[in-house]
């Protein structure tokens, strides 16, 4: 069968020059550019794997990122992807664009399957089938089995009614099937990694947490599943070698949960060389030192920890069984060992107030975080702050389908000065924040306790650069230099460093083969591209004959590449898009094959699977 897995817009974009949509199906009135993050845009993980385990099962599959299209483009790629079956990535921010895509779906393939998943559609499944009759059924949860139970029936031409883990329409009345166990054998899925190119990699499913805002247990249900060591090495080796930068975002929920099962990945990445950096989600409570020296050594470059609050009463309000001392202690001990460590916080929780919001903003100055990200609540269905408000009263979810806002984001209970207070606040601090970066002082302890570390050699190396004293020039040099020596898996990074030395020195010659070096070797780099290009308008403008200052940079802090090429992000589509590649030979696949859906919305990044 030809499926075809898209990952819609959010309403009607309209296409450069085309007037915005006046029937109530473009932006909100209050959109503005830049309210749509980044995140937003990748395409979710689900959508790899429900594609991985189609291919498996010998099926002909396309994925498409279409989150930033223009609608009319949709339409056309709509249009000329004749397809059996269409599966959809449901997220509250795009719901709209999912009916509307469905609506599109529906006009032009009358007899086309369309089946819709993802952590918005899970807890309003009935309700997105009484809305919108164009879906033919939704997907619960993990849907890997379910969606393969789907297609066998579809192209056994037998009805697809009853399937465990779905909801549908029986004569118009809409029905839930059976409930589905989790996957429990998650090494029997196909890896996504051997078949689409993206730096986002998960390995586990579930978090054994219910913070109140989070929606994972709607989507995994309790407790947390790993995939197998071996399994996730696999993954990775195949997933760096598919990239140009050697960079990988590792989002589950919760990647230590399992220490041992970390320490024995970080352990086999350095035993099979793999060599890329990478970053991980996490909480304060399930760190150590030992842990943290061997995720370190392994590539480990930032952690991104979901913090919340510095206000002990809201910790305790949204049941996030940290407390502030712990947050402290786990951010020092990786900062130890030179990991970077970036804070996810939250305003607007249930009991928040001026006084804890002040409470949170001493508490971050104390604990210095290299980097901190304000999101406002977001109240998600499925999400215990969801079920409360709606018992309260105050939250109907039929808002979900009147309303056109993106999210809805509104404080849980917090009186309107200090809503007024704190949004003011945000409005002027959104957005990722820099608070703390390391010294020469500390990054020579640091390559110390680490020992011979190609990016610990080059992070003092970029240290000494800060320091702007000449006299430290030699030592930038040497260290950037046995980086390099090291395999520093980032080799871009190094010879820009050696290019800002070389600078430093009036090098204009050394300083132009460093950066020829890197274009070379690692061309892709955002600090990279932003020096080559003012090393050129410099030139330019008679930089070396007229005295003229070159203002360079030297960053090695972790910073993923972000390339606009279909399906990872929303890049253009090449003119044979809709030409459907030979079905793949059907491989016998274990009863419990599968894979991972949705993650659960959280108010924070948004790149989990759906």
């Amino acid at each position: 069968m030809r499926i075809a897995l898209l990952y819609p817009p959010p309403w009607k974009i309209p296409a450069p020059g085309e007037a915005p949509d006046t029937s109530g199906d473009g932006p909100p009135a209050d959109y503005r550019e830049g309210d749509l993050d980044p995140d937003f845009h990748q395409t979710p993980y689900g959508l790899y794997s429900l594609g991985a385990q189609a291919i498996r099962a010998g099926h002909q599959v396309k994925v498409l990122n279409l989150s930033s299209y223009p609608f009319s483009q949709v339409e056309r790629v709509v249009r000329e992807l004749d397809a059996d079956v269409f599966g959809m990535s449901c997220w509250t921010a795009n719901r709209r664009g999912v009916a509307l895509t469905a609506r599109c779906i529906r006009r032009l393939h009358p007899a086309a399957h369309i089946i819709v998943g993802g952590p918005h559609a899970t807890p309003l499944a009935a309700e997105m089938l009484r809305h919108h009759p164009e879906i033919d059924t939704v997907a619960l949860g993990e849907s890997e089995l379910a969606f393969l139970e789907l297609l066998e029936r579809l192209e056994a031409g037998r009805p697809a009614l009853g399937i465990a883990g779905t909801a549908y329409r029986v004569d118009g009345r809409v029905e839930l099937g059976p409930p589905r166990a989790a996957i429990e054998d998650l090494d029997a899925l196909e890896s996504p990694h051997d078949h689409y190119a993206t730096h986002i990699v998960m390995t586990s499913r579930g978090c054994p947490w219910a913070c109140t805002f989070c929606g994972a247990e709607t989507t995994w249900g309790r407790g947390f599943r790993g995939q197998s060591v071996p399994y996730v090495l696999d993954a990775l080796e195949a997933a760096v070698n598919k990239l140009p930068v050697k960079m990988v975002q590792i989002k589950d929920d919760t990647f230590t949960t399992n220490r041992k099962r970390v320490i024995d990945i970080c352990r086999g990445i350095r035993e099979r060389k793999i060599s890329f950096l990478w970053s991980c989600d996490t909480r304060v409570d399930v760190l150590g030192d030992d842990l943290l020296r061997e995720m370190r050594l392994a590539g480990c470059q930032r952690l991104s920890l979901g913090v919340e609050s510095g206000s002990p009463s809201i910790l305790k309000n949204i049941d996030k069984k940290i407390t502030v001392k712990k947050i402290i202690e786990s951010t020092e001990l990786a900062k130890k060992y030179g990991i970077q460590v970036r804070y996810y916080m939250m305003l607007g929780n249930r009991g928040e107030t001026a006084e804890t919001f002040r409470e949170t903003l001493a508490f971050l100055e104390a604990a210095k975080p290299h980097q901190y990200i304000f999101s406002c609540l977001s109240i998600y269905p499925g999400t215990r702050d969801f079920d409360d408000a709606e018992a309260a009263g105050w939250l109907e979810r039929e808002v979900y389908f009147r309303g056109d806002f993106q999210e809805l984001k509104t404080p849980f209970d917090a009186s309107e000065e200090d809503t007024a207070l704190m949004s003011a606040w945000f409005e002027q601090n959104k957005g990722l924040r820099e608070l703390y970066r390391e010294g020469v002082e500390e990054r020579r302890a640091i390559l110390a306790r680490l020992g011979d570390h190609h990016a610990a050699h080059l992070e003092l190396g970029v240290a000494y650069l800060d320091a702007g004293r000449l006299d430290l020039l030699d030592l930038a040099e040497r260290h950037a230099a046995r980086a390099l020596e090291l395999g520093y898996p980032l080799p871009g990074l190094a010879y820009n460093a050696l290019a800002c030395v070389a600078a430093a020195r009036r090098d204009w010659q050394a300083m132009q083969d460093h950066f020829t070096a890197a274009a070379k070797r690692d061309p892709q780099h955002a600090v990279l591209i932003r020096n080559v290009q003012a090393a050129r308008a410099w030139y330019a403008k008679g930089g070396p004959d007229r005295g003229l200052p070159l203002d360079l940079v030297a960053r090695c802090d972790f910073q993923l590449l972000e390339r606009t090429a279909q399906p990872a992000l929303p890049g253009p589509l090449p003119e044979d898009f809709a030409v459907w590649p030979p079905a793949a030979p059907r491989a016998a696949r274990p009863a419990e094959a599968g894979g991972r859906e949705a993650a659960g919305q959280r108010g924070r990044l948004r790149v989990v699977p759906s």
